[in-house]
Order: structure tokens, then C-alpha cells, then sequence
């Protein structure tokens, strides 16, 4: 069931919400602004994965932009005992000539970081990023 809830800004507010909710890809103001409530909640809860605690355990995505040639530092990843990966996907993106790789981990911070330090610096990997789950007390899993 749904609840209203309101609350009141100035009208140039309002109007940059408008914009930014609009160039966000949003269709309506109530469910930007859920998303951005709990995102927010979440970083305020447990902040970037940059500042976390090095033993707290967190879950997400990985997601690496590489040129051939890294597969077996990417599948030492897999194996390794740092992570827990659960699920992984590669793809060859054909417009940018580039592959990715998404796993679903699980781990400590400190050594999530770590991992991400070293595939940073690694030649031919473009982009690495950690897209942090979010935590719920309850829900579908």
C-alpha cells in the first residue's frame, strides 16, 4: 500500500528537481525520489566502498572493461579466496571493441579494493568499477 509523503522546497528547487529528475531518466518525482532516499541512506549508513572498514563484508557487481589478453589474470580472480564469486558474465561489446566481465561477489572490503587497485593497474583493463548492493532487512532473497 502506498503512502504520501510531502514536504516543502523553494520554487528554484522544485524546478532544478524537475530537470534533474527528467535528465535522469525518471518518469515521476515519487520514485526518484525513493531511489535517491535510500542511495543516500545507504551511503550515509555505510559510506564508499573507499572509506569502509576492510573487514566489513559487502556484495555486488564487478564490472571490467578489458582488451584480450587478461583472461587469465580475470579467471585467477574467480579462483581466488578473497571473493566469493556467485555468477559471472562475459561479454564483447562490438561499437567500443572492448570486453566485459561482470561478477557477482562477495567480500571484504579492504581485499575488494585491493583487487580493484590491482586490475586498475593492470595493462589493456580500461574501466573497473563495484557497484555496491544495497542492504534490506527483508525482501525477495
Amino acid at each position: 500500500m502506498s503512502q504520501i509523503i510531502s514536504f516543502s522546497v523553494d520554487k528554484q528547487f522544485a524546478n532544478s528537481l524537475d530537470k534533474l529528475i527528467e535528465s535522469s531518466g525518471y518518469k515521476n518525482r515519487s520514485r526518484f525520489l525513493r531511489d535517491a532516499a535510500l542511495f543516500f541512506a545507504d551511503i550515509q549508513q555505510r559510506g564508499e566502498l573507499i572509506d569502509m572498514d576492510v573487514n566489513e563484508i559487502i556484495e555486488g557487481h564487478l564490472v571490467v572493461y578489458y582488451q584480450h589478453g587478461n583472461e587469465n589474470k580475470l579467471l585467477q580472480l574467480r579462483h581466488s579466496n578473497l571473493v566469493e564469486v556467485s555468477s559471472y558474465n562475459h561479454s564483447s561489446l562490438k561499437h567500443s571493441h572492448t570486453c566485459v566481465d561482470v561478477l557477482q561477489i562477495k567480500g571484504k572490503a579492504g581485499d575488494l579494493r585491493e583487487i580493484m587497485d590491482q586490475l586498475k593497474n593492470t595493462t589493456n583493463i580500461d574501466k573497473v568499477s563495484f557497484i555496491i548492493a544495497p542492504i534490506r532487512d527483508e525482501g525477495c532473497c
